[in-house]
């Protein structure tokens, strides 16, 4: 009994080890191509691959990646013609496909719902090509790689006919094998007839291949005309033409347009301004000074708030946990404007406090009347004061970027550029957008914060961001430069970083103030330079007010307006400690707080510029969206965001 079970376990295991051996792997069992050159250098190619096919890669069928540019004598690129004739299996036509790869195109057998039959197959592509012959003062030479050297399997035997035309012969014949770039002669290559023969003595590994060299007499294949190379120098030149082309075009039309509307007129000489410019509300200062409203504009309306109070028509009452704006129901006979009538945007702030019963309350119950009051109150400001003052034209910018978009897109289309070149293209286009965007953000934020602690830590955020950056697309950029190097597309990157540059700077320079709106900013910056100013500089300027609570009083909301209460207020505290008892227990009536630190400017000074933060602090959240991933029946598998997946063929 024990025999036979020994018997019987060595026929499993022999049967096992067959079964094993017969599973061959997967490889080429050989490789032959057929090459016929036609006299004007156009070669028909057949290549004939047989394959052992076991559904390990070889499910559906092969792919034969297929180089569409060429490297002449001197290290240049160029693109070459190439068209599939057609795809077989087994000796019947086979469905194919192609797709773009870098450098070149790759071309699919089989398909995806048929799945081969395990063991041997024969395919077979046929394709033109041209522009392959090298042409020498003293030989032309065919340069062919047989395989290539990206194949993933190994390659039994490949071999190689060459045809010439007109019954020519080869003058010198070379073989190369290996990985790429290696100089092993593992094949040999033999005259035959009009052509040559090549074959492997060795098998290939995966990646490696066969390349021939031929060397021709001049005449056995017409070198291209003049009007053909000029045409060809168009074609592969095509690209750095129209880069160039659309950096001149574009810089052009923004020079011009900036001429005719971006160029900032005069505003005068600034020097320090004590008196506010006339008919200019602190809120309309804010407005000029910012090029638009900041922060939503609830700077303006603590501006717009603080003015109604100096001028006795609200009172501001800074509670523990809340900020209040209650009507006094007194309407001076004078107002500071020349107008008679209040500013637009404070007559819209006093009907949003008449319309809450005379006291409009700033906290966090009372968020939607705040919301609806800041609504107002910057529709009322844009409906009047909108394109006055400054001016983005942003149309011009639009038809500067549209016309570099429709250059950058003709490169595309018509430079007939691989995968490198298009990126050289793309990338910097790419990385110019994330900077103007990052410069335009955190440019301007840093330009609205008010207090020098406030400038300083947004400069710090930038250099941060900026460092985070340059690490991240540092690395980036100096491999498209790289790229552009060797493919000799230097003046391509060029032309596209040059057209991505001139709409970087003409962003920021076609925005300009009206005529009116530049004599306006030099005033307010000297009104700034006056709030600014130390008392001992205050006092030695000619013509200049001393200062006494109504003096601060007046222009505490345009410092306000301007980011600079606390060095005004600051100077009014200094003035306190050395005036007359009267004036050093000054108590304004349109103010009533429970804030006990520091002095009256320095409570001051920080009662006023935390206006604006208290107003947006107070605003209802934003809706929450109506569905997540934990609420009942509203999630899935794959919803939301991110996800992806891939396969093989």
């Amino acid at each position: 009994m024990s025999r036979l079970i020994a018997v019987l376990m060595t026929l499993f295991l022999l049967a096992g080890l067959t079964a094993g051996l017969a599973k061959a792997e997967e490889r080429i069992l050989s490789y032959d191509s057929q090459i016929e050159v036609a006299e004007d250098g156009t070669l028909t190619v057949t290549e004939t691959i047989r394959a052992v096919a076991e559904g390990d890669l070889i499910k559906r069928g092969i792919y034969r990646d297929f180089p569409l540019t060429f490297t002449d004598n001197d290290g240049r690129t160029h693109r070459v013609g190439f068209n599939l004739v057609s795809v077989e299996r087994d000796g019947e036509p086979e469905p194919s496909r192609t797709e773009n790869i870098d450098g070149g195109i790759r071309i699919y057998t089989g398909d995806k719902d048929v799945f081969l039959s395990e063991g041997v197959h024969t395919f077979a592509f046929t394709y033109t090509t041209d522009r392959q012959i090298r042409f020498f003062e003293d030989h032309d030479e065919l340069y062919w790689g047989v395989t290539g050297t990206g194949w993933a399997f190994p390659i039994d035997v490949a071999s190689a006919t060459v045809l010439l035309p007109g019954g020519a012969r080869p003058q010198a014949l070379n073989v190369f094998t290996g990985a790429y770039g290696s100089e092993e002669k593992f094949a040999r290559g033999s005259p035959a007839g009009n052509g040559a023969t090549f074959r492997t003595t060795r098998p290939l590994g995966p990646q490696e291949g066969l390349t021939i060299v031929m060397s021709l007499k001049k005449g056995v294949i017409a070198p291209p005309s003049e009007a053909q190379m000029r045409a060809v120098w168009w074609q592969e030149n095509m690209a750095a033409i129209l880069a160039g082309v659309g950096l001149l075009v574009v810089a052009v039309y923004y020079g011009w347009i900036w001429r005719r509307a971006g160029r900032d007129p005069d505003g005068g000489v600034v020097v320090p301004r004590w008196d506010p410019p006339e008919n200019a509300s602190p809120a309309l200062v804010n407005y000029i000074d910012n090029r638009g409203f900041a922060d939503g504009g609830w700077t303006a309306i603590s501006a717009a708030a603080l003015n109604l109070a100096v001028t006795g028509r609200v009172v501001l009452e800074d509670l523990q946990n809340a900020l209040v704006i209650a009507a006094t129901g007194k309407k001076p006979k004078t107002d500071k404007l020349a107008t008679g009538k209040l500013p637009i945007g404070e007559a819209a702030l006093m009907r949003a406090v008449e319309d809450a019963d005379g006291r409009l309350v700033i906290d966090r119950d009372n968020g939607p009347a705040v919301q609806k009051a800041g609504e107002a109150f910057r529709k009322a400001m844009e409906s009047e004061h909108r394109g006055k003052y400054y001016k983005a034209n942003i149309g011009s910018i639009i038809a500067g970027i549209a016309l570099s978009i429709a250059f950058i897109l003709a490169i595309l289309v018509l430079g007939t550029l691989d995968e490198a070149g298009a990126a050289i293209v793309i990338v910097p286009v790419v990385i110019a957008v994330f900077v103007a965007i990052f410069i335009a953000v955190f440019g301007r934020s840093i330009r609205r914060r008010s207090g020098l602690a406030g400038r300083i830590a947004g400069i710090v955020a930038l250099a941060v961001f900026g460092f985070v950056g340059v690490t991240v697309f540092g690395g980036l950029i100096a491999s498209i430069a790289f790229e552009a190097v060797e493919t000799h597309q230097l003046p391509l990157l060029a032309g596209i970083g040059g057209i991505v540059l001139v709409n970087l700077v003409f962003l920021f320079l076609m925005g300009a103030p009206t005529p009116v709106g530049a004599k306006m900013s030099a005033h307010i910056a000297g009104l700034r330079q006056y709030l600014t100013l130390a008392e001992q500089e205050r006092m030695n300027m000619a013509g200049a007010p001393t200062m006494s609570p109504k003096h601060y009083e007046t222009l505490l909301p345009y410092a306000v307006a301007l980011g600079v209460e606390k060095p005004w207020s600051k100077t009014f505290d200094t003035w306190l400690a050395t005036a007359a008892a009267g004036a050093a227990a000054y108590t304004p009536a349109w103010y009533s707080g429970t804030g006990g630190y520091g002095g009256f400017g320095d409570r001051m000074g920080g009662f006023a510029g935390s206006m604006a933060g208290a107003m947006q602090s107070s605003l209802p959240p934003p809706p929450k969206s109506s569905s997540s991933g934990f609420s009942s029946g509203g999630g899935f598998s794959g919803g939301g965001g991110g996800g992806g997946g891939g396969g093989g063929w």
